[in-house]
């Protein structure tokens, strides 16, 4: 589990692809320094486990599916990637929970520049939009952000000075990929509503509603 505020850029050194799978290996200067083998690490959003850690070099495997709804897939050697370290129990949660598995691949449509503030517009699928409400969080390549304001497949967040600084999307251009993770409050919500729509796998009405919830005074 993660909080969105990304602890470091790192920078891709090399990836080596298989088949099905690839292996990156990721260079950072402080954030790997009490990480051991086994531990995770969220690297643009998505959590992987360290396979092997030398000095400031980590590497990790990525598989099929990871890459398949990442933007994993598509990184180069010198790279920039956002990195957080798995939280511990005790630490402060200063963005919002974030599991590092990733929901959909989206595009910056737009930036703009309003004062200090950049603000980018995100086009991102139907599974992730879904769970997109006005002032609510969404993980951006691993970032805890606040949505500003949506509309049909669209969204938009605000960066302050130091979150453009800070992570990948001060650096990224209009047209790059990013990984969307939505919160993950709104899917057990959806889930415990009996949301689902017919045709979804697994689908099951718990019989809760709104309106029950209001009748018994939990709203």
């Amino acid at each position: 589990m993660f909080t969105g505020l990304v602890e470091e850029l790192g920078v891709l050194r090399s990836v080596r692809k298989g088949s099905d799978s690839a292996l990156l290996t990721v260079e950072a200067k402080k954030v790997f320094d009490d990480l051991k083998i086994g531990d995770s690490v969220a690297v643009n959003g998505v959590c992987l486990t360290i396979t092997d850690y030398e000095g400031k070099l980590m590497t990790a495997d990525v598989m099929s599916e990871t890459l398949s709804k990442s933007n994993l897939g598509n990184l180069r050697p010198g790279d920039k990637v956002n990195l957080e370290r798995a939280l511990r129990m005790g630490d402060r949660l200063g963005g919002h929970l974030v599991s590092g598995h990733i929901d959909g691949v989206g595009t910056i449509a737009n930036k703009e520049i309003f004062d200090i503030a950049i603000l980018i517009t995100i086009a991102a699928p139907k599974e992730v939009m879904r769970y997109i409400i006005k002032k609510g969080s969404v993980a951006i390549d691993g970032t805890s952000l606040t949505v500003v304001d949506f509309a049909g497949e669209q969204f938009k967040v605000s960066l302050i000075p130091h979150t453009a600084h800070a992570t990948t999307l001060g650096h990224k251009k209009r047209g790059h990929s990013v990984n969307l993770e939505a919160d993950i409050v709104g899917k057990y919500i959806e889930r415990l509503l009996g949301y689902q729509t017919k045709d979804e796998p697994g689908h099951h009405n718990s019989g809760l509603s709104l309106e029950l919830l209001m009748k018994n005074g939990f709203m």
